[in-house]
Formats: C-alpha cells, sequence, structure tokens
C-alpha cells in the first residue's frame, strides 16, 4: 500500500477526508497538495487492491481516482468496490482520455463526477467541495415531513394570501351553476383551478373535458366544440358527436378562449344563451346541460376595446372571475411547491425523493419565472434527473435560475455588495447568517460552513482577542478556552 506519510498542512480539523487513486507519483502530489490545501485531510493509494475495509470506508467522505492504475487495475475497479461496499460515499474518476462511451460507464456504475485530464485545480477544488457537501446534507437528519405525502398531481399548492382568495372564491363558486371566467398567465394553473372547481361541484360525478382553443384553426375547433353530421365536409365519414356533448351533465373548460374567431364568439354566444348547440351541417340543435369555464391569458377588457372579442360574449363568461397569481407575485409558496414536484417527479422516475440544499431555495426565490408554475415543474423534474447523491444542489437547477441568483441586485443599502466590506467583515456577516439560518446551533452552521466547530468557535475567539488588543496565539487560545466552557454550560 502506498500510503503517504508526507507532511501535511495543517488544520483545526479537515473539511473532508479524500482517498485518493492515483500510481503517478508527481500528479497525485499535486493533486494532494491543492485538496490540502484546501482544508482536506489525504490518503493516498496506487491500486485498486488497496482500498480500505468497510469499516475504514466510513470514515472518507470523497474518492477521487484515476482511470488507470498499477497492477493492472482502474478506476472502475475501485468505483465498483466502492458502490459494492456503499451507495453513500461520492466517486470522482479522473481520466486522459475523456470520450462519451467511457463517460456513460462511469455514470451508470454510479460515478459522481468523470473528469478529463489535465486537472484544473480551481474546478476540482468546486467539484470536491460539491461532492463533499451533498454526501453531508444526505446523511443529515431528515426533517419531519409537514403531514402526509401529497399524491394527488392536479391539487393546488400554495398558502400564500393570494392563493387563499383563490380558494375562497372556488368554495364559493364551485356549488353554483354559474359561468366562470379564470384569468392569469401561461403556465399559473389556470387548468388546476377549473378542475378545481368542477371536483367540488355537483356534477363532479360527471366529465371534465377541457380544450385549447388556441391550437385548432376555426374549421376544425368549430367541429370539436359542436360536432358534425355525416358528409357535412370532405373527410367527414361519420357523424361525430363534439366536446358540448361529451361534456354533457359535466364540465367544459375553454381554455385561451380569447384566441377563438368572430364566427366562434357568436356561436358560444348562443350556446350560453339557449343551452343548445347544433352540429356541422345540422338542420336541429341539440339540448345540453354543461357549465362553461373559460380560462385566457389576454386581457379581455383591452380587447373588447379593440374590437376583437366581443362585449355581449365578456360578460355572459366574466359572471365570477378568478385570477390566478403569477409566481413572482407569491415566491412564498416555492419551497411547498418544490416539495409537491420532487415527490411527483421521484415517484414517476421511480427514485427516492431528493434532498434540498438551502442554496436552492434561495436561488429559486431570486429568480422570476416567466414561465411560472410550469417553469417550476419542469425544473424540478430536471433537478431529480441530474441530483446525485440524493440531493438538489443550486448546480442542478437550470442554467438561467442560477443566473439570476449570482448576479442578482443588492435588496437594500445593507446588503453586502453595497458598502464594499473587507473580506474579514464579509466573512463574519456570512458566518452570523448561517447562524441565523441554524437557530444558532453551532454544529450545524460548522457543518454548512465546511469547517468543524471548534474552528468555528478559533474564528470568535480570534475577534473577542483582537478587541481588546491582545493578538498573540496564547491570547487567542484563552479566549478560545472561555468560549468553549461557557458552550459546556
Amino acid at each position: 500500500m502506498a500510503t503517504d506519510g508526507r507532511t501535511e498542512h495543517h488544520v483545526d480539523g479537515p473539511k473532508g477526508m479524500i482517498l485518493l487513486f492515483e500510481d503517478d507519483e508527481t500528479l497525485a502530489d499535486l493533486l494532494a497538495r491543492v485538496l490540502r490545501s484546501d482544508g482536506y485531510k489525504v490518503d493516498l493509494f496506487e491500486s485498486a487492491g488497496e482500498l480500505p475495509s468497510m469499516a475504514r470506508l466510513a470514515h472518507y467522505d470523497l474518492v477521487l481516482s484515476d482511470i488507470h492504475l498499477a497492477e493492472g487495475s482502474s478506476g472502475h475497479d475501485v468505483l465498483r468496490k466502492v458502490r459494492a461496499a456503499t451507495s453513500s460515499l461520492p466517486v470522482i474518476l479522473m481520466t486522459a482520455f475523456a470520450d462519451v462511451e467511457g463517460a456513460m460507464s462511469a455514470v451508470t456504475e454510479g460515478a459522481y463526477e468523470y473528469i478529463p485530464k489535465p486537472i484544473d485545480p480551481m474546478l476540482l477544488k468546486r467539484m470536491v467541495a460539491e461532492a463533499v457537501a451533498r454526501k453531508r446534507l444526505a446523511a443529515s437528519p431528515n426533517p419531519e415531513p409537514e403531514g402526509p405525502p401529497q399524491r394527488d398531481d392536479a391539487k393546488i399548492v400554495g398558502a400564500t394570501g393570494s392563493m387563499i382568495n383563490v380558494y375562497k372564491t372556488v368554495a364559493q363558486v364551485a356549488p353554483t351553476t354559474s359561468t366562470v371566467l379564470i384569468v392569469g398567465e401561461s403556465g399559473t394553473g389556470k387548468e388546476l383551478v377549473a378542475r378545481s372547481i368542477h371536483a367540488k361541484s355537483p356534477r363532479a360525478a360527471r366529465p371534465f373535458v377541457a380544450v385549447n382553443c388556441a391550437a385548432l384553426p376555426e374549421s376544425i375547433l368549430e367541429s370539436e366544440l359542436f360536432g358534425h353530421e355525416k358528409g357535412s365536409f370532405t373527410g367527414a365519414v361519420g357523424m361525430k358527436r363534439g366536446l358540448f356533448e361529451e361534456a354533457n351533465g359535466g364540465t367544459l373548460l375553454l381554455d385561451e378562449i380569447g384566441e377563438i374567431s368572430p364566427k366562434t364568439q357568436v356561436q358560444l354566444l348562443r350556446v350560453l344563451q339557449e343551452g343548445e348547440i347544433r352540429r356541422v351541417g345540422a338542420s336541429d340543435t341539440v339540448k345540453v346541460d354543461v357549465r362553461v369555464v373559460a380560462a385566457t391569458n389576454r386581457d379581455l377588457k383591452a380587447e373588447v376595446a379593440a374590437g376583437r372579442f366581443r362585449e355581449d360574449l365578456f360578460f355572459r363568461l366574466q359572471v365570477v372571475t378568478v385570477r390566478v397569481p403569477a409566481l413572482r407575485e407569491r415566491k412564498g409558496d416555492i419551497a411547498l411547491l418544490v416539495k409537491h414536484f420532487l415527490a411527483r417527479h421521484a415517484a414517476k422516475q421511480g427514485r427516492p425523493i431528493p434532498r434540498v440544499a438551502p442554496e436552492v431555495l434561495e436561488a429559486l426565490a431570486a429568480y422570476d419565472f416567466p414561465g411560472n408554475v410550469r417553469e417550476l415543474a419542469h425544473a424540478m423534474e430536471r433537478a431529480v434527473l441530474l441530483a446525485r447523491e440524493g440531493v438538489v444542489t443550486a448546480a442542478d437547477l437550470p442554467p438561467e435560475v442560477g443566473s439570476a441568483w449570482q448576479t442578482r441586485a443588492p435588496e437594500a443599502p445593507g446588503e453586502l455588495t453595497a458598502d464594499w466590506p473587507t473580506l474579514a467583515v464579509l466573512e463574519r456577516r456570512y458566518i452570523d447568517r448561517v447562524l441565523a439560518r441554524t437557530g444558532g446551533n453551532k454544529t450545524r452552521a460548522a457543518d454548512v460552513l465546511g469547517i468543524d466547530r471548534r474552528t468555528l468557535n478559533r474564528m470568535f475567539a480570534r475577534e473577542r482577542a483582537a478587541a481588546v488588543g491582545a493578538t498573540s496565539e496564547a491570547d487567542v487560545d484563552r479566549e478560545l478556552r472561555m468560549i468553549e466552557d461557557d458552550d459546556e454550560t
């Protein structure tokens, strides 16, 4: 075994324990020095046959291995042996011959990352820090779920004031027969609101039928809505019932109602006034009992003023109007929505629900989501597919979300970038922020910061010593003992 006995950089406690497999002594020494300078403890080995026992592996936070090793072994051998022993230890493979097949093989076998040589030290340190952070978050106690898991994909999710108003309106209008107009931007969940109205109405046992009016040209939409008789047009080889008849006794959602043509507007107005439809090519009418719910992302009042939408139809549709807020107007719901979508997509993929790193919610809150809840749902589907070690981090989010988080402007004059603080001040502000997030728990705060508790206490000790003009290490040690005594009491 080629364990490395060379002197390591002194740290009060390692950020993590790394098991490095590399048979090139020069490269091994370089990689070890890069990682040790970043605060990690590194143990060196040359071949897969030197892999420690299961008991010893439990002490490590990461395995970093070259593909080609001594004694004819390989990084893939290391990976397979580690995976046979544990599924929680991340393994990063390095290679001078990166290719698609090798990368796919590594990922399939459970590698955390597959990186080409020459190794960029900054990229390596960033990748190692992320992998160690994922592992520790995955191993930390999982908070008890807030109530039973929600398995209804059609459930409206939200607890902010604007969503409470939506719930109240739905509850009031659902038991009636009134026509409802649902307005809101694309992706806000207008169809979910319509389904909720139907589900809570006396018509719940009858059909709920939805049609996107913007997706069909006028001639086809007319046939879809009202049906047609055999021979009424080329291709009409038989009689076809329209969606109004299909929804008889139930609810018909006319999505994107603002896109329908003037002719279709007249036909729809007749249905709402008379409660009957006429199939294309028919001479007789058919009575229908359908509750109409319409939805639009357009301002129908402006469309009426511009002469593109009939005023009498608008008044018929907006007996009750439900406005669904954009996601940027209810960012307090993001955490609930993330939990909901992760559970849904994890179930679809047959995977356990991943944990969420704290910075994920910060990144999501900094983004305005032009695609609203639908865009967030897609982002969480991506996160489930890309999450490693059972943890979602900011690296698993779409690039535009991470970019908004990294470049967001300060919210107030007291923000960090507003007064150009020194690094020492910046460090202390960040520590205070983490402590606030962890409720003053130093152990948890130190874990988030990637240091041990004694290192955190030593930072406070240096600060206290400097405040009284004491700068020697003996003074710092004295303050450290006092802090640790206070912690024990």
